[in-house]
């Protein structure tokens, strides 16, 4: 068995899986801490690495193309504090995370396992049932049905119709995009028969996010609910037209409009006064 315990978290392999476990560290992501030990097989893996630093190395996991639902439902856009395949290792401990790699590579070889790409998943994805709210509304699953459910920042035109229910068994795709810079984000049900092309913003189906600390989370719930949908080696399902994408905007007149919509979610109170400080200086930096 090889171990290596960091305030990141701990990691142990015992020869037929590794167990990954959050730190309780501070810095450790709230998107880790929720997902919670992860139980990965050695058949889901198809490398490991470790790369040192100055200050600090990282162990990285790679996994097998459609081998875990979060990965393939977040599409590889979680950033490196909140991907549960990481472990930021303290260069005290190099040694030990050497050894921890050889231990892993060496049994890949002695099971020849392949690194090509699985038709099934090989991780059951996050537990339910799961609620997150975050942005425009609060997405539950219970493994069966989603609920969306919006607040009084939803917009009028989406909020009119009321909280949705959708069985899962509706659902033919599932998607969750994070805020990029002015872009806000979303996660998206695509409902069989009622493909959309409203942007999030007014799509019934989708909550859009404005990139703030629960956001991450939506990515759990976009797993938990692709782990219930067929594998994406299947055939694709014939959904209609794509959903189109928001035209874009002149960048200074976004910008402004970005200042009144943080100015407003400060005054009443959605943002603290260090959230309001953070994300007001990220927009004039672009100005």
């Amino acid at each position: 068995m090889a171990e290596i315990i960091q305030r990141d978290g701990t990691w142990v392999f015992d020869g037929d899986a590794l167990r990954l476990t959050p730190g309780r560290d501070r810095n450790v992501s709230l998107l880790r801490r929720t997902l919670g030990e992860l139980v990965v097989p050695l058949g889901a893996l198809a490398g490991i690495s470790f790369e040192q630093g100055k200050k600090s190395g990282r162990l990285r996991l790679r996994l097998r193309d459609g081998a875990d639902p979060l990965l393939h439902a977040s599409g590889g856009r979680l950033t490196e504090p909140n991907d549960p395949y990481q472990l930021l290792v303290e260069s005290d401990r190099y040694g030990v995370a050497e050894y921890f790699t050889d231990e892993v590579r060496g049994a890949l070889l002695l099971d020849e396992v392949a690194s090509d790409p699985v038709d099934e998943y090989l991780l059951p994805g996050p537990s339910v049932p799961l609620s997150v709210s975050a942005g425009d509304g609060t997405a539950g699953f219970d493994g069966e049905h989603i609920r969306l459910e919006w607040n009084w920042k939803t917009e009028d035109a989406k909020a009119a119709a009321g909280a949705r229910t959708l069985a899962v068994t509706d659902v033919v795709a599932v998607e969750w995009q994070p805020a990029v810079g002015l872009e806000n984000g979303y996660l998206r049900f695509t409902v069989r028969g009622a493909a959309t092309k409203a942007p999030p913003k007014y799509d019934p189906n989708s909550v859009e996010l404005w990139g703030f600390k629960k956001d991450p989370l939506m990515a759990l719930v976009a797993a938990a609910v692709q782990a219930r949908l067929p594998h994406p080696s299947a055939a694709p399902m014939d959904v209609g037209p794509k959903p189109l994408e928001e035209p874009p905007r002149d960048d200074h007149d976004a910008l402004l409009r970005r200042l009144r919509e943080l100015g407003e979610l400060h005054r009443t109170g959605v943002l603290t006064d260090e959230e309001f400080t953070m994300a007001k200086q990220a927009v004039l930096k672009r100005l």
